[in-house]
């Protein structure tokens, strides 16, 4: 993958570039792919229903509402994730079992982490407009990941 300091400097008007917010959990620093979006608040559900199902090489983008009393994403659904070939997270509030994340083939960027989980009532949404960290997020866009930063496109560009 090309890194994302060059993908806007070749694709200025295409790249939506999201404020620098987010860390690094996973065992992968640099991931894309085309983007599935769940919007929830303080539950995991139908994250957890969608990694449940195959990535086929997209990434989940989770707007979590940058809740910090629970945690949207640990070592169970990551690994999940990475068996079904998903090839990241990037979430819209918090993560836990950070060492574990490490160790795992995926991407993963989130606020920060924070051991508690989520409530599972089988709320939330999937595959809607979303909007985080000065950017809108269309499900089949694509999304561009390293340590530089987080780049969205509507088009596939490498």
């Amino acid at each position: 993958m090309r890194s994302t300091p060059d993908l806007c400097d070749d694709y200025t008007l295409d790249s939506r570039v999201l404020d620098s917010l987010f860390f690094n959990f996973g065992g992968f620093t640099s991931f894309s792919g085309q983007l599935v979006t769940v919007k929830c608040f303080e539950d995991n559900s139908k994250l957890k229903e969608l990694v449940a199902s195959s990535g086929d090489g997209r990434v989940i983008v989770v707007d979590g509402g940058a809740s910090k009393r629970c945690a949207y994403l640990g070592g169970q659904i990551a690994l999940e994730a990475c068996r079904n070939g998903w090839q990241g997270f990037v979430v819209n509030g918090y993560v836990r079992d950070v060492d574990e994340l490490s160790e795992i083939n995926i991407g993963i960027k989130a606020l920060g982490s924070y051991p508690k989980k989520t409530n599972r009532l089988g709320a939330g949404e999937a595959n809607v407009l979303i909007s985080f960290a000065g950017v809108s997020f269309q499900p089949g866009d694509h999304l561009y990941s390293d340590n530089n930063g987080i780049i969205v496109t509507s088009k596939y560009l490498i």
